[in-house]
C-alpha cells in the first residue's frame, strides 16, 4: 500500500497526524518552505520532531520548496549545514539550485521533487531521477490515466507522490504571481496572500480583439469566484489511486488545525487499511466522507484526476469555508472504575451539550457531556478557559490523545 503523508504545520499537528495514522509527515523550518504563514519549526524543534517521529518508526520530510533568489543562498547554505545532523528522511525541493546545494551538504538525505517543479511526464521524472531524486510529487493537473502512463514508463525505484486531499491552487502547480502583484507578497517564496480566495466584483468584461467573449463567472451578492478553486477530496477513489501505482498519498494543509491533521489522517488511514484487507470485497463507507466534511474546507471535488482543467476548472461556487466542527478538547486520561474521561480544553465545552469522540481507527462516536467537573472534582457548567482540565462521564473507554468535538459545522 502507498504511504500516507500528512501535513505538520507545528509540533502539535505533527503529533496529531502521527497518532491518527500517518506513515510520514512533512514540515518546514522558519524559512524556505511554501507555507511561511504556518507556525513551522525552529531548528531545535526540527531535531526534536525528527527524534519523536523516528521513535514511532515513521518518517519526516522537510519542505525546502521555495524558489530562492541569489541573495538567499548564503542563508540557505547556513540552514542546510545546521540541519545536516538532524536525520531528516528527505528534503522536498523544487529548484535545481537548491537541489544541487542540498546534495553537496546533505549527500545522504533523500531528495523529493516538489509539485512546484511541475512534473507532467515520464521524461520529467527521468530527468529528476538522473539528478539524484528518489521521489517526484507529480503536478496536480495530471489525470489518473496520465499517472498510470507515467508509472509504466519510469523506473520502479522512482516513487510517485500525488495530492489526494486539500486546497488546490488556481495556478499551474502553484506557480503564481498574483499575490506579489496585488499584495507585494511573493507566493514562490512562501508568502502567498491567497488573492485567488478574495471576493471580486466584475463591472465590465471586454477583450479588445474578441468582442462578445463570455467567461464562465459565478456572480453572487458576495462577488465572483473566477479564481478560487474547490478543495480536493479523493477518499472515494482509494482503489483507483493504488492501482495507478501511486507511492504516496499526500494531504495538503500545513496551515490547518491539529484537528484537521488528525481527522484527515484518520479517515484516509481507515479507508486505505480497509482496501488493503478486503481488496475485491472493499466497499466505500459514507461515514468516511462525513468525517472529512467535519474539517474546514471549501466545496469538495476530485480535482483533475477525471476531468482536465480545460473541461472543468473546478472553481468554487460559494464564498468562504465550511467550518470544521468545534475542537473541544483532547483526552488526557480515563478512569475505568468511575467511567470518567479526563480532558484538556481547546474550545469552550458546555455541560449537557452533544458531542462526539474520535479515536484512532474509528469515526466519531456520539455522547453527551454529562456531570462535568473541574480538576478538583467540583461540578462546573462549562470548561471556558484555555487548557482547562475537566472531566465528564463517558459511555465508552477513552484513550489519551482522543479528540472531543462539537457536533455542528457552519460556513464562514
Amino acid at each position: 500500500m502507498p504511504e500516507l503523508l500528512s501535513p505538520a504545520g507545528n509540533f502539535e499537528k505533527l503529533k496529531a497526524a502521527l497518532l491518527y495514522g500517518a506513515d510520514a509527515v512533512y514540515c518546514a523550518g522558519k524559512a524556505f518552505g511554501m507555507r511561511a504563514a504556518a507556525d513551522n519549526f525552529t531548528l531545535e524543534e526540527l531535531y526534536e520532531a525528527t527524534g519523536y517521529t523516528h521513535a514511532l518508526g515513521k518518517k519526516i520530510y522537510l519542505a525546502l520548496n521555495t524558489l530562492p533568489g541569489w541573495r538567499e543562498y548564503e542563508a540557505l547554505e547556513k540552514f542546510l549545514k545546521e540541519i545536516s545532523e538532524c536525520g531528516l528522511d528527505a528534503l522536498i525541493v523544487a529548484d535545481p539550485g537548491v537541489l544541487s546545494l542540498a546534495k553537496k551538504i546533505l549527500p545522504h538525505t533523500a531528495l523529493h521533487i516538489s509539485t512546484q517543479a511541475g512534473a507532467v511526464s515520464h521524461a520529467d521524472c527521468d530527468f529528476w531521477q538522473s539528478l539524484g531524486a528518489s521521489r517526484v510529487v507529480l503536478a496536480r493537473e495530471l489525470s489518473l490515466e496520465d499517472i498510470r502512463q507515467i508509472r509504466a514508463r519510469v523506473s520502479r525505484e522512482l516513487e510517485l507522490e500525488v495530492f489526494v486531499h486539500g486546497s488546490m491552487c488556481v495556478s499551474f502547480s502553484g506557480r503564481c504571481l498574483l499575490s506579489e502583484n496585488l499584495a507585494g507578497r511573493d507566493a514562490n517564496r512562501g508568502f502567498c496572500a491567497q488573492p485567488c480566495r478574495w471576493n471580486y466584483k466584475l463591472y465590465e468584461i471586454e477583450e479588445e480583439k474578441r468582442p462578445g467573449m463570455r467567461l464562465p463567472v459565478f456572480q453572487t451578492e458576495c462577488g465572483t469566484f473566477v479564481l478560487s478553486s474547490m478543495d480536493l477530496c479523493m477518499i472515494e477513489h482509494i482503489p483507483k489511486l493504488v492501482q495507478a501505482g501511486v507511492s504516496s498519498f499526500k494531504i495538503e494543509g500545513r496551515m490547518k488545525s491539529a484537528y484537521y491533521a488528525a481527522v484527515t489522517a484518520n479517515t484516509y488511514r481507515m479507508a486505505m487499511d480497509a482496501y488493503a484487507a478486503e481488496q475485491e470485497r472493499y466497499r466505500f463507507k459514507e461515514e468516511w466522507q462525513k468525517e472529512l466534511e467535519s474539517v474546514s474546507h471549501r466545496e469538495y471535488c476530485t480535482g483533475y484526476f477525471f476531468t482536465s482543467p480545460s473541461e472543468n476548472a473546478q472553481l468554487a461556487k460559494t464564498p468562504g469555508y465550511i467550518r470544521e466542527k468545534t475542537y473541544l478538547a483532547v483526552a488526557d486520561g480515563y478512569d475505568k472504575e468511575s467511567g470518567r474521561g479526563f480532558f484538556i480544553q481547546k474550545n469552550k465545552a458546555v455541560n449537557g451539550a452533544a458531542a462526539e469522540l474520535i479515536t484512532p481507527g474509528a469515526c466519531g462516536r456520539p455522547l453527551v457531556l454529562e456531570d462535568m467537573r473541574d480538576a478538583n472534582g467540583a461540578p462546573v457548567n462549562c470548561a471556558a478557559h484555555p487548557f482547562m482540565p475537566f472531566s465528564v462521564k463517558v459511555p465508552f473507554p477513552v484513550k489519551k490523545g482522543d479528540i472531543l468535538r462539537g457536533t455542528d459545522a457552519q460556513s464562514v
